[in-house]
């Protein structure tokens, strides 16, 4: 759902198939992504952009009620999408700090201009006299006179200026958070027998240190090596509470501003909580719900933490010679005793499996499985952008060559880009105006291959590009992931465990004939060590919703009090001295008091999942699920979406009986 409120998601070349070759390249259009190699090209654009947005605003607020008022004002909408959206996803990935700084800056003030357009009276009134015509215009007329709502349109004046004031402010301080967690530049120093253990490619990408040392960073190809396979305890624990505190005390001080300016609004409402004030609007309509609903999956996983957590204790004491009842399990000592069960129990070693998934390779795997399922082609196109390693790609119907999207894809780690994996739909796509959908995929990927974790990781962000870029609504406000927040991870989700099926898999020989096929036994053992923990690592993702809530409901609890108290009330406990909450990147930004959605999401998608039981590839049911649900975007409620495509509601039979096996 969108809406003008903002409150807060050397490269080779590409191994091409014969089959993914649908159209000449030269013939198909690349994304219409602007150049900003400089601060002032930023500053320039930025400039002009904002002009020109409010002229087009002075004409759309002469516009009186019609039957074609919304799709003059969605009109609007995408002329501001084009100028915004670039600048605000550069400052995520661009190499140049100058220029990620004054996208920085640019953002603001687009903050501002969209905060008074959604508290503009004229435009309010005309959405809501509107006569839509028909069941589209009906719910793209409902979200956007909502959206209005929420910004705050209907209050008096004063009450109004303050929720300008809070929108900006809150809009602000989440922007510093993001920085100090993306620009923290710490490296941490070991000496070679520190890091006993750790992969050598980790070993040959750190940087040197004094006296012979070496010193890695917290990037993912660095961090999740070292904590599954370093030998000693200390240098897992030096890494995991450098990464548990990034942000540190400045990004705890801003999460609770944030977090109470929140409330501050949601009172301007007349609600108790910010969480009772967003919820409404989602899936789970209420707090009640949502904690309803967490409190199932906290019974459902009890018992299973406990016994992942029991078993790893006891490997840890096996490890180590010594009676189980004399050894404590550490956090920093999970990921390492996971892996080192994995290995034991089921003889699988997520290392083991980078040399059969190529980075280049593995990006056009996933390619194919959608060229497979949803009759779509994926097409290298040439495209200047922010970075050499960034690489763009056409995509275009099978059955008539038509290009329908774009998709930018950004693979390796970098200082100063986005250090998780995210997918920004910076142009959405509309029937009614033939704008055609642009989205980028940005992971942090090691060069020498992905482990399967890190495949599941690549196909879930995946996913949301699917959502964005084959998204055939009639309005760009309702386009690909314009959808309610508890229901926008389940197309990502439902992909996740496609990886693990040996007829998928067999689609990377078509993309990499030259490449080794991974071993069927080994997907089979990979499949039983994912199972293995899920109990233990659902009932964390269970506390991080929890926190969420709770930080958002009526007490507004300080932050670091709250997670002592909450992570101190699980088996492991809390861990004095670590500070959780000054990453918690997606609790301070667009995810505040949305998080339960990853697992409410979860339902969903493990019920998707069904309709492809008998083939995760058929293309007839890839077609339905592509007409259904990807194309529908935001212009149907969640619940039609499942009902159209399963032909029943929503059944949450599923995810609770993976979760009991």
């Amino acid at each position: 759902m969108k809406a003008w409120m903002v409150l807060a998601t050397c490269s080779a070349a590409l191994t091409m198939a014969p089959a993914a070759r649908a159209s000449d390249p030269a013939q198909l259009p690349g994304p219409a992504f602007p150049e900003f190699r400089t601060a002032a090209q930023v500053r320039q654009a930025c400039d002009t952009g904002l002009r020109g947005a409010a002229s087009q605003l002075k004409s759309l607020a002469r516009q009186p009620a019609s039957a074609q008022w919304i799709a003059e004002y969605d009109a609007f909408y995408g002329w501001v999408e084009d100028i915004h959206g670039p600048i605000e996803f550069i400052r995520n990935v661009h190499p140049d700090q100058k220029v990620r700084d004054a996208a920085e800056a640019c953002e603001l003030r687009w903050q501002d201009f969209l905060t008074s357009v959604g508290q503009n009276p004229k435009l309010y009134q005309a959405a809501k006299d509107s006569v839509p015509a028909d069941e589209i215009d009906r719910e793209s007329l409902r979200v956007t006179v909502e959206g209005f709502e929420d910004s705050g349109v209907g209050l008096g004046p004063a009450q109004r200026a303050r929720a300008k004031q809070l929108v900006n402010r809150i809009g602000e301080l989440g922007q510093k958070f993001d920085m100090n967690v993306r620009d923290g530049k710490l490296r941490l120093s070991f000496t070679p027998d520190e890091l006993r253990g750790v992969p050598e490619q980790v070993l040959k990408s750190a940087r040197p240190g004094a006296k012979g040392s070496l010193l890695l960073g917290l990037d993912y190809p660095t961090y999740f090596p070292v904590m599954e396979r370093a030998e000693n305890p200390a240098t897992r624990e030096k890494m995991w509470r450098a990464k548990m505190n990034e942000g540190g005390p400045a990004n705890l001080k801003l999460l609770a501003e944030i977090a109470r300016l929140r409330r501050d609004y949601a009172k301007l409402f007349g609600f108790e909580s910010y969480a009772d004030f967003v919820l409404r609007r989602r899936m789970a309509k209420s707090i009640a719900n949502a904690e309803r609903f967490l409190g199932e999956v906290k019974h459902a996983v009890n018992e299973g933490e406990q016994r992942d957590l029991a078993e790893l204790r006891d490997a840890k004491a096996r490890h180590l010679g010594q009676p189980t009842d004399k050894v404590t399990l550490q956090r920093w000592d999970v990921a390492f005793y996971t892996e080192r069960l994995r290995k034991e129990r089921f003889t699988v070693d997520e290392e083991s499996f980078r040399p059969y998934f190529p980075p280049q390779e593995s990006v056009r795997f996933v390619m194919r499985i959608a060229e497979t399922m949803f009759g779509i082609r994926y097409t290298p196109v040439p495209a200047r952008l922010w970075h050499p390693e960034a690489q763009a790609f056409a995509i275009s119907d099978a059955a008539t060559g038509k290009p329908i999207a774009s998709l930018i894809v950004d693979l390796y780690p970098r200082d100063g880009k986005y250090g998780h994996a995210a997918v920004w739909s910076y142009r959405s796509g509309s029937t009614l105006s033939d704008r055609i959908p642009q989205a980028a995929l940005v992971v942090n990927f090691d060069r020498k291959g992905l482990t399967i974790e890190e495949l599941d990781t690549l196909l879930h962000e995946f996913g949301h590009s699917l959502h964005a870029t084959l998204s055939k609504t009639r309005y760009a406000l309702n386009a690909g992931t314009s959808t309610e927040l508890d229901f926008v991870e389940a197309p990502s989700q439902m992909l996740e465990d496609w990886i693990f099926d040996r007829k998928v898999l067999k689609l990377f020989a078509e993309v990499c004939p030259s490449c080794t096929p991974v071993p069927d036994e080994l997907i089979e053992k990979a499949r039983a060590a994912r199972e293995f923990t899920k109990g233990s690592q659902t009932a964390r993702q269970h506390l991080y919703a929890s926190f969420d809530l709770a930080l958002h409901g009526p007490e507004a609890p300080e932050p670091m009090g709250l997670w002592r108290r909450m992570e101190g009330g699980t088996p492991l406990g809390y861990v004095a001295g670590t500070t959780f909450p000054s990453g918690f990147s997606h609790v301070a930004g667009g995810y505040g008091s949305g998080y339960y959605g990853y697992l409410w999401s979860l339902v969903v998608a493990m019920d998707l999942r069904t309709a492809f039981a008998a083939d995760r590839l058929d293309p007839a049911v890839g077609k339905r699920y592509r007409d259904t649900v990807l194309s529908q975007g935001g212009q149907r409620p969640p619940e039609q979406l499942v009902r159209d495509f399963l032909g029943r509601d929503v059944s949450p039979k599923a995810f609770f009986d993976y979760l009991a096996k």
